[in-house]
């Protein structure tokens, strides 16, 4: 059993339940979104967001059937994000396949991500809890918020940290953050236990996505080209943090020109090598393992234990993990 099981273990039956659902609800007798679905089901992914939220629920209580309709409205929401996302950043690869739109079209990409969304919001309806509908609903709005702020960085000429934790806090870790309070509130805990378990979903999504974006310097097999956030314009925490503490203005330049798009696939893999020269992924491990050091601390260890070392273990996880 590898630790991503472990960590499963203690919900694998109601993770089991809620895959039953999800492939039942995103059902169509539409031929050509049902071919879209069932690509996309291909590739499920770590499951690591409803994992969360299941988790969650069962740190306060026990998983009913709101907080399965809480963990498929919130998946939903995050596979129509990714989705779109491909189409926007004209990706070709999602989880080693062929990305929906290289796979089909980005027209049926589009649509299908809206179907997909539209299921999250009517599961969102069906736990009758406004404050689900509304979480979820803001949820979208912080999604799309921190794509757009992206999309606009690539204009500046500033390289900041602190807009890069904005960008990833509204893209990726907004999402970990209401899986986790809304598992806690579906379930019936209290906004106390909700808020506190919603920041360490906020810390283990932050570690989340610097870890996937310390993979794109080619540190882990993880179904995309080294690079690859290079190629879409992306600057992220290693090369932005020796471009800032370095005396190197053709290094700045070049990270200018990356984010511009402009720079060529030899420009692209000189700025990966002074990253990794200059302890760029050092820099990143090392703000990756404070973060989930605070995420341990937000830990109730006096709850069921299997569930609190599944979260200890899951923290552990998206700091560490190599795929």
């Amino acid at each position: 059993m590898d630790v991503l099981d472990k960590i499963k273990a203690p919900v694998a039956a109601e993770l089991e339940q809620f895959n039953d659902a999800f492939r039942k609800t995103l059902y169509s007798d539409n031929p050509l979104l049902e071919q879209a679905v069932e690509h996309l089901l291909k590739a499920p992914g770590k499951q690591l967001r409803p994992l969360l939220v299941l988790l969650s629920a069962r740190m306060v209580a026990e998983v009913n059937d709101k907080v399965i309709q809480v963990a498929l409205a919130l998946e939903m929401l995050h596979t129509a994000t990714l989705v779109h996302d491909d189409v926007v950043d004209e990706s070709d690869r999602r989880r080693g396949l062929p990305s929906l739109n290289a796979f089909l079209s980005s027209q049926v990409a589009v649509l299908s991500g809206d179907f997909i969304l539209s299921k999250a919001l009517e599961c969102a309806a069906l736990t009758e809890d406004v404050r689900v509908v509304r979480h979820i609903a803001q949820l979208g709005q912080t999604l799309a918020d921190g794509e757009l702020l992206q999309l606009d960085s690539k204009d500046s000429d500033v390289l900041s940290e602190a807009a890069y934790f904005d960008v990833i806090s509204r893209k990726t870790a907004s999402l970990f953050s209401v899986c986790a309070r809304l598992g806690a509130l579906a379930a019936g805990g209290s906004e106390a236990e909700a808020e506190r378990l919603a920041q360490f979903g906020k810390l283990i999504g932050i570690c989340f996505q610097i870890r996937d974006d310390v993979f794109d310097y080619g540190t882990a097999e993880v179904g995309k080209p080294v690079g690859n956030d290079m190629r879409e314009g992306k600057l992220t925490l290693p090369a932005i943090y020796v471009v800032n503490y370095s005396d190197n203005e053709d290094m700045r330049e070049l990270a200018l020109k990356v984010r511009r798009r402009e720079a060529t696939a030899k420009e692209i893999q000189d700025l990966i090598q002074f990253a990794e020269k200059e302890g760029g992924l050092e820099y990143a491990q090392w703000r990756m393992k404070d973060m989930q050091g605070m995420a341990d601390g937000l830990i109730d260890d006096t709850r069921d234990p299997a569930i609190t070392e599944a979260l200890h273990q899951l923290a552990s996880f998206v700091a560490e993990r190599v795929f």
